[in-house]
């Protein structure tokens, strides 16, 4: 699709990058070389190294092929991020990765963990544990996985701009586990301002929100739970204690 579209063209760029840095290294060592043979060159090629600030130019112009080669590097990795969360020819259940699923979302997540020119950035905390490739409807699992860490950084990004506190660091936990022989267990808490046991008991409930109107359609996370115990035949919880963060867990079967 889209995604494979954006990433033909990147690779053509990145892999030409390589050897137009070696082009670029061989003229500029050609130049020095014509520099040390004819120290004392014409009126002309004087005045010209001048207009072109030649000095300059050698440093800047190998620090602009490395920029271009970390940005096309950049691209392709978010564009295979896409590909991973997507995956929308996938309609059937197939054995995945599932840490790669939350690698997928947390890359095309990133700018929002950076938050404004003044805050925190959100530390993302891995504690991932050996687990067995796992057979699910892959996009609608990462689905479940977008809007869960989306609402985690929502919820700190309010604790941050509510209590104003400089020295609050935003954190969100993400853990995986196997449990037994058929399930794992999928963890992601944030220490945000965490929610009421009434707010708790609604939160997997259509259209119900806490955020200002226009914010947030109240779905995500009733869709969440419909993709993980009815897609999946697995469990989603809420534990939450306010002032204390919140803390959603999944349980699905390996098979």
């Amino acid at each position: 699709g889209v995604a494979h579209e954006i990433n033909n063209p990147v690779s053509f760029i990145y892999g030409n990058l390589t050897p137009a840095s070696e082009y670029v290294r061989d003229l500029l060592r050609l130049i020095e070389i014509y520099q040390q043979e004819y120290p004392q060159p014409k009126p002309l090629i004087i005045e010209t190294i001048s207009e072109i600030d030649l000095d300059f130019l050698v440093v800047d112009l190998q620090k602009l092929l490395v920029s271009m080669k970390v940005g096309a590097e950049r691209i392709r990795n978010i564009v295979l991020s896409l590909r991973n969360f997507s995956r929308l020819d996938e309609s059937e259940m197939k054995p995945v990765d599932i840490h790669e699923g939350i690698d997928s979302t947390l890359m095309i997540l990133q700018t929002r963990f950076r938050g404004s020119t003044n805050s925190t950035e959100i530390e993302v905390i891995k504690n991932y544990g050996q687990l067995p490739k796992v057979n699910c409807y892959v996009s609608q699992l990462n689905q479940v996985f977008m809007n869960i860490i989306s609402n985690a950084i929502d919820a700190l990004e309010y604790r941050r701009h509510l209590l104003n506190q400089a020295d609050y660091p935003p954190i969100i936990t993400i853990s995986t586990q196997k449990i037994q022989d058929h399930q794992v267990k999928i963890s992601i808490a944030d220490n945000g301002l965490g929610m009421s046991s009434e707010v708790r008991q609604r939160i997997f409930d259509p259209f119900f929100t806490t955020k200002p109107v226009g914010s947030g359609t109240g779905l995500g996370l009733s869709i969440s739970y419909s993709i993980i115990v009815e897609r999946h035949q697995g469990k989603m919880s809420c534990s939450s204690t306010p002032g204390e963060g919140a803390e959603f867990t999944i349980l699905i079967p390996i098979n």
